[in-house]
């Protein structure tokens, strides 16, 4: 008789499948209660923070407005990121899409940085908000910075919509089924438009804030992160598109300066 053990010693328990939703549970990637915790959050810090930023400016001369209007638009940005991502890129709308924890620590840190900067700014120099600017032209300076921001988050919104399920938050080392070389529409003027939003966009939260060591910072830190970035994923979709990849790129700018 044989020593050797029964099969059914050794036999392997199959994986047990996840049940129906299990995506869609808390702590999941999908996690409905995550998302509308996340919606919910910045919704409020939003609709609370323009109803400050109001006040101030109608009720007061104080320069302090600035503050909540940095949040109003932080918290904007954050929702509408995961909203496109829902309603034009539907399976890549995870908790992560709304991008509060991308780039962590680094990005709290520098936005952290911002709202100090101002506070403290304001608060030594509570008469001259800005006072690395002529006062003649501070008016023109927040005027500049309004402008950029509400151009950045209207050009990034749109570069998602645009792209669909062709845009994703992280480069894409692999070409996917889905994966189209999109040129028209608002990528007939700019080749990476979701770049050149936000990158004018953190600028010009910057020029409305007042702030000239942050606005420093974040023009260099930005320009690096993206140089490298667009030179990078510009590699990727040569080789997933080849020559009309570089022929797009030929007749097609980024507008970051600086950047190929």
């Amino acid at each position: 008789m044989s020593s050797s053990p029964s099969s059914s010693t050794f036999r392997r328990v199959a994986a047990r499948p996840s049940p129906p939703g299990h995506e869609y549970r808390p702590h999941q990637p999908k996690s409905l209660s995550g998302i509308a915790l996340r919606a919910f959050l910045l919704g409020a810090t939003h609709l609370n923070s323009l109803l400050l930023t109001l006040t101030i400016l109608t009720a007061t001369s104080s320069p302090y407005w600035r503050l909540p209007f940095f949040l109003a638009s932080l918290s904007l940005f954050h929702f509408l990121e995961f909203w496109t991502t829902a309603a034009f890129n539907t399976p890549h709308a995870t908790v992560h899409a709304f991008l509060l924890t991308a780039n962590w620590p680094a990005y709290a840190i520098a936005h952290l940085t911002a709202f100090t900067e101002c506070l403290l700014a304001n608060f030594f120099f509570p008469a001259s908000s800005s006072f690395w600017v002529p006062s003649y032209l501070r008016p023109l300076l927040v005027l500049a910075g309004l402008l950029l921001v509400v151009t950045g988050q209207s050009v990034r919104s749109l570069a998602m919509v645009t792209a669909g399920e062709s845009f994703n938050h992280t480069i894409q080392h692999y070409k996917a089924e889905s994966h189209v070389l999109v040129t028209t529409g608002i990528y007939a003027w700019l080749r990476h438009p979701s770049y050149f939003g936000f990158f004018w966009w953190a600028i010009g939260t910057q020029l409305v804030m007042g702030n000239l060591v942050s606005l420093a910072a974040y023009v260099g830190v930005l320009w690096y992160f993206f140089s490298k970035r667009i030179r990078h994923e510009e590699e990727l979709l040569i080789r997933f598109f080849g020559e009309d990849y570089v022929n797009y790129r030929k007749r097609v700018g980024a507008l970051i300066p600086f950047c190929a």
